[in-house]
């Protein structure tokens, strides 16, 4: 006799844009408005949760940070995707940017297949384009370039001798995501091979949100401006002629705060269990406490999840929620 099948749910794959609230597609807002459970990055804004997501759905924080061993497990990503979907939920997998931009949507895709379940990939405003439009710096132009190339140098050896020629000759647009703290590399590089100098370089912090920040430089400039700086996360790098045109066309004020928008990942303070399976939600209560303790109820943390800090930014906890356990006011 053959054993029942699973309900399928289904999984929908979208971007949430680069930060502002408002730079998600409509598809995936209602898509957020039908969910069942929303597993959600840490550069997505908590306006966009707190405007879309309905009472009655659970967000799951699965944030990541490069180089942060707090960050949530892929495996335990994976492993959250298929239990939702095989409990027939609606499961929105909520990406800052585009959802196939470094994201990691092949490891996604490949358990989704796996497990046949059903699924939408939904793009959104990835960080090159919602940073360069709202720093006022055209990524293509007529006279200045005709390509751009997206590119990450998150450490310092994924980029070839060969490969960094090439790019200190061309005259495409270069966007480094996931690359400020590894900089002084990609700059003495390019430096040291000669790279025009009327390519310049510019670094957009938090990048669309509230507390945006760009700052431009010659890059033979740059250990005098800018060498050693210590950027807040996100950030996106934007190298080449184009970079020039941001004194003319900047159309947002600088942000001096130095708030997180997004909260930085810090690891908890529990073991991993011993099993390899995906421990429950709930086996663990794990209480965060809050400046007004009187005002939260505890929050329930899987072990594998990361937690954000508590005392920075306007983004909520990195843990899991669900309103019976945790008020949303």
């Amino acid at each position: 006799m053959n054993k029942p099948h699973h309900t399928r749910g289904k999984v929908i794959l979208a971007g949430a844009g680069p930060g502002d609230p408002e730079l998600v597609t409509l598809k995936t807002v209602r898509y957020l408005q039908q969910a069942d459970v929303v597993l959600t990055d840490r550069l997505v804004s908590n306006e966009l949760l707190e405007a879309h997501v309905p009472e009655r759905a659970q967000i799951v924080y699965v944030g990541k940070q490069c180089r942060r061993g707090a960050s949530t497990p892929q495996e335990t990503i994976n492993e959250l995707l298929v239990e939702y979907a095989l409990q027939g939920k609606l499961v929105v997998r909520l990406k800052g940017g585009d959802v196939s931009v470094f994201s990691n949507i092949l490891d996604e895709l490949h358990t989704l297949v796996e497990h046949q379940i059903p699924y939408e990939i939904i793009p959104g405003v990835t960080a090159a384009l919602g940073a360069s439009a709202y720093a006022g710096i055209p990524l293509t132009a007529r006279g200045y370039t005709k390509a751009v190339r997206l590119l990450t140098c998150y450490k310092s050896d994924v980029i070839t001798d060969a490969y960094w020629e090439e790019l200190a000759r061309t005259d495409d647009t270069l966007v480094f995501y996931m690359s400020s703290e590894t900089l002084d590399h990609i700059v003495t590089n390019l430096v040291q091979r000669n790279i025009a100098a009327d390519k310049w370089l510019a670094i957009a912090e938090q990048a669309t949100t509230s507390l945006q920040h760009v700052h431009i430089t010659s890059l033979y400039e740059y250990e005098r401006t800018l060498k050693g700086r210590e950027f807040i996360s996100p950030a996106i790098v934007i190298i080449g002629k184009v970079v020039r045109l941001y004194e003319q066309f900047q159309w947002r004020a600088n942000s001096n705060s130095r708030e997180h928008y997004f909260k930085p990942l810090v690891r908890q303070d529990i073991d991993e269990p011993a099993t390899n399976g995906l421990l429950r939600h709930g086996e663990l209560p794990q209480h965060i406490p809050a400046a007004d303790d009187t005002a939260h109820q505890p929050v329930l943390l899987p072990a594998s999840a990361a937690v954000v800090q508590t005392n920075t930014g306007p983004q909520a906890e990195n843990a899991v929620k669900e309103h019976e356990h945790v008020s949303r006011a």
